[in-house]
């Protein structure tokens, strides 16, 4: 009995030490999981924006005289280069470019060792100077000195904004350079960038410092690819009429700029879409484009050709898909711009339809009724195969009448009443296309708008100038969606009549070359935009009300 005892005490002795064992160990491992959590780099928290801060130059910024090989810039935090080779420039340009590269937190620039006398030079950083973690750009920093005993001290300073909206939008257009090209060397379009240049501000705000008495072009340029170089067609560029003569401080320029008007005419796509329809984009609208069909021979009087609405591309319908390939000329006031091919695939096969389209969701109103419109031009739409339903009963005394303007439109009208529910249904082959395309049924229910949100408003123009057409437009408070438009000429009266409730902008372009659109500017030859002049401030049609104003636009 003694022995069981003392065997079993031994056990216990044992099995405490192990016990202890364990708990010293899992505490050890526990201190050290915290020791290593605290040296980590804690997460969350507002994201640093903040670039970083100069705390010395060596030599000093804006030095005269100067004859260093090396500039040494020193920052509070840790750097890197961020596409220096398209951000970093010096002016006036070197043959030799100087040598950037980053040591912990200082920038080191190694500069060639001919430098012209009595010469001021700016290194201008643009936003490729960033710190290491976020990569937040120090903006328009420049680094000055001169070689001489004076430093070049004239300035140029003014604004920017988009030509189109008479604005300036931060949020769109925080990335707008201003380039600044002495005339001798005008490269805005050539392969040598502008090495002059400058951010603007949230304001759309510039200005150049220490500049040297010389003739200047200066341009407002935003782009896609960084190189300070006009040479992409979605690119919107800005520019004065004419140079500058900088011989003493120049302020209050005003740059617009705007999407311009490509050097040369482009096709930039041309397919057989899936509908059959032959798709040709361009890369700028047209002013009275034609297309004339080369090949298949005997096949021009059997096609419809139609182009969208900004003549910036053409949908090609033929009656018979008996082709394998398409020749054609692409031509603008008669003179042509390009020939091009299209080929169809050997086993492609087209879902050719006709679908209709209403101008109504889920409401109706009495003043626009139903318009029915289709993909496929329109030959004819047969009333009998046209079911109105007004709580599930036929109703036959509605009015179905093509437009007056667009053979492509119909109207549908009818005596509307509230609260009925309506069901519109359009049978198989009710519409015909003019190459005998018909629809599948379909069918549309709505009920009448009962609010009878309808004004009217006219509006005196004064000011205008009897022999130029002006394009009128209404758009919503974003001036994007363009919700009316109309162009006069020789008038200054604009009604509007039970027109829909809301707040509007109104819009007068001065369409100088009466081609029926704004058109940017045209830096190839030397063309501003189209003038644009906006209402200062949105109107409101409201229901039931006669309205008249007065305005007196002032293009700028």
């Amino acid at each position: 009995m003694e022995k069981n005892v003392n065997t079993l005490l031994k056990w216990i002795k044992k099995r405490s030490i192990h016990n202890n064992f364990l708990v010293a160990l899992s505490l050890l491992i526990s201190l050290s999981t915290i020791r290593c959590a605290n040296m980590q780099t804690p997460t969350g928290g507002p994201k640093d924006s903040i670039p970083p801060k100069i705390l010395n130059e060596s030599p000093s910024n804006f030095t005269r005289n100067f004859v260093e090989k090396e500039i040494i810039l020193s920052f509070d935090e840790y750097i890197k280069l961020n596409n220096q080779h398209s951000e970093f420039s010096i002016s006036p340009d070197l043959d030799k470019q100087p040598e950037y590269r980053i040591k912990k937190r200082d920038l080191i620039i190694s500069l060639p060792d001919l430098l012209e006398v009595n010469t001021t030079y700016t290194i201008n950083f643009g936003k490729g100077l960033v710190d290491f973690n976020e990569g937040n750009p120090i903006i328009n920093y420049n680094y000055v000195f001169s070689t001489g005993p004076q430093l070049d001290s004239l300035s140029i300073s003014g604004s920017v904004k988009n030509a189109y909206t008479k604005t300036f939008d931060p949020k769109q257009d925080l990335d707008v350079r201003v380039l600044l090209i002495p005339t001798r060397q005008d490269s805005i379009f050539g392969k040598r960038k502008a090495n002059i240049f400058t951010s603007v501000d949230s304001s759309g705000n510039f200005k150049f410092k220490n500049l040297r008495e010389d003739t200047y072009r200066i341009y407002a340029l935003k782009e896609e690819n960084n190189d300070r170089i006009y040479n992409q067609p979605s690119e919107l560029i800005g520019f004065l009429q004419d140079s500058l003569v900088l011989n003493e401080d120049i302020t209050n320029i005003q740059i617009e700029y705007s999407k311009g008007k490509p050097k040369d005419f482009r096709i930039l796509e041309r397919k057989v879409q899936k509908d059959s329809r032959a798709l040709v984009t361009f890369n700028q609208p047209l002013d009275t484009p034609s297309i004339d069909l080369l090949y298949p021979e005997n096949i021009g009087d059997k096609v419809f050709i139609e182009y969208s609405a900004k003549k910036d591309s053409a949908t090609l319908l033929f009656e018979k898909m008996e082709y394998d390939s398409l020749k054609f000329v692409i031509s603008d006031r008669n003179t042509i711009l390009d020939t091009a091919i299209i080929r169809r695939g050997k086993n492609e096969k087209y879902d050719r339809e006709l679908i209709p389209t209403l101008n109504i969701s889920n409401k109706v109103d009495r003043v626009n009724h139903v318009t029915i419109t289709s993909n496929f031009p329109i030959a004819n739409i047969d009333k009998e195969k046209i079911i109105l339903l007004e709580d599930s009963t036929s109703r036959r005394n509605f009015q179905l009448q093509k437009d007056t303007l667009s053979n492509n439109v119909y109207h549908l009208r009818y005596n509307w009443r509230a609260k009925r529910n309506y069901e519109l249904i359009i049978e198989e082959n009710a519409i015909v296309s003019i190459f005998d395309d018909k629809n599948k049924e379909s069918k549309s229910t709505f009920t009448l708008d009962e609010t009878d949100n309808f004004g009217d408003i006219l509006f005196t123009i004064n000011g205008l100038d009897s022999n130029v057409n002006y394009i009128i437009e209404l758009t919503d408070d974003t001036k994007e969606k363009i919700i009316n438009r109309r162009i006069i000429r020789n008038t200054n009266q604009m009604n509007y009549t039970k027109f829909p409730g809301g707040k509007y902008v109104l819009r007068i372009i001065k369409d100088i070359n009466g081609n029926g659109r704004w058109d940017g500017a045209d830096v190839y030859g030397k063309i501003q935009a189209e003038p644009i002049w906006y209402l200062d401030k949105p109107f409101t049609i409201r229901a039931n009300w006669e309205q008249t104003e007065t305005v007196t636009p002032k293009f700028e």
